[in-house]
């Protein structure tokens, strides 16, 4: 088995085990405000942080070298993440997921203003067709637009704006401080939010939820191994595997039919994603290649970054080498 098919069946495994942990948020999300499954989701995920925290032997302090975009980048993963948890929660898995896999669509618009980056006819078309194909699932007009798609919309804006801050300062910022500081600012913020909402929880859900956070460590570890074994073409569109996970548990566990209207703008999305990932991979098309290198899943808002992880995996293995 070559490489690139090792990394794209590891990758189709982790997306799979990220389609099971939406399937819990959505379940707990019928009875929970998002606040609350984030801040335990968060306090779970912290001691399988720690195994980076041990790993980590910099000398380098916490203290951000760009405050600002750290700080913009947190503000975004805590409305992304409380919003897409909300969305998976009141709309259909397919629908969700439809309007997420824009995510590629607006890190190619971002990606202009804060990197500089130059997108020509072909990608701008592509982003334009993609945009043509979110409405066909959304409909506006012919069907009342729900609170949850706004949320999901936000959402897919609040995460394309977090992965296209780490394209600009992940260079230079320590790995930890862009895993650790969205991670506080959860904790913090949900526990303060958390009491307005609240609403005991059995031993069962609370099990859920840590059942949750163990799924994103899980499919965090697959990703890494995929992006190690085979090129980030090859691994990237393995994403758009999840509508049909999401079609499946949606039947399943939600009595979700999807209506065929969102299937077909699903495709409309995901053939310009596609097309995206391919153009930013020839050579001389993207300096930045900012789609392409976003290596984290779409709906990442409380799971760990798989880019600081992938390059602490590859220096630890150059040390070992």
């Amino acid at each position: 088995m070559g490489s690139n098919t090792k990394g794209a069946l590891v990758g189709l495994l982790g997306f799979g085990v990220f389609a099971t942990h939406d399937v819990i948020v959505k379940y707990l999300g019928a009875t929970y405000s998002p606040y609350q499954i984030l801040f335990f989701s968060v306090m779970f995920g912290f001691p399988l942080v720690s195994f980076m925290l041990v790993r980590d032997m910099s000398a380098d302090t916490m203290r951000p070298h760009h405050p600002w975009w750290t700080a913009l980048r947190t503000v975004s993963i805590l409305v992304s993440s409380t919003c897409i948890f909300y969305a998976f929660s009141v709309l259909p898995l397919t629908q969700t997921y439809s309007i997420l896999f824009s995510v590629p669509l607006i890190i190619t618009l971002l990606s202009i203003p804060i990197l500089g980056e130059r997108v020509g006819i072909h990608r701008g078309g592509a982003v334009v067709v993609g945009l043509v194909g979110v409405l066909i699932v959304v409909r506006p007009g012919s069907a009342p637009l729900e609170f949850g798609h706004l949320a999901a919309f936000v959402g897919a804006f609040g995460s394309a704006l977090s992965s296209i801050i780490v394209r600009r300062i992940g260079r230079e910022e320590r790995d930890l401080v862009l895993l650790l500081y969205p991670m506080l600012g959860s904790f913090l913020v949900m526990g303060a939010l958390m009491p307005f909402e609240y609403k005991p929880m059995p031993l069962t859900d609370l099990a859920a939820v840590a059942v949750l956070s163990l799924l994103g460590f899980i499919a965090l570890n697959c990703m890494i191994g995929a992006y190690k074994a085979a090129e980030a073409a090859i691994v990237a569109p393995m994403q758009y595997s999840q509508i049909l996970w999401a079609t499946l548990f949606g039947l399943v566990f939600f009595n979700e039919a999807p209506e065929q209207r969102t299937l077909v703008g699903a495709v409309i999305i995901i053939v310009s994603g596609l097309y995206i990932v391919i153009r930013e991979s020839r050579t001389n098309v993207s300096e930045n290649t900012p789609v392409l290198r976003n290596r984290s899943r779409i709906v990442a808002g409380t799971n760990f970054r798989i880019g600081p992880m992938l390059r602490s995996a590859r220096k630890r293995g150059k040390k070992d080498g």
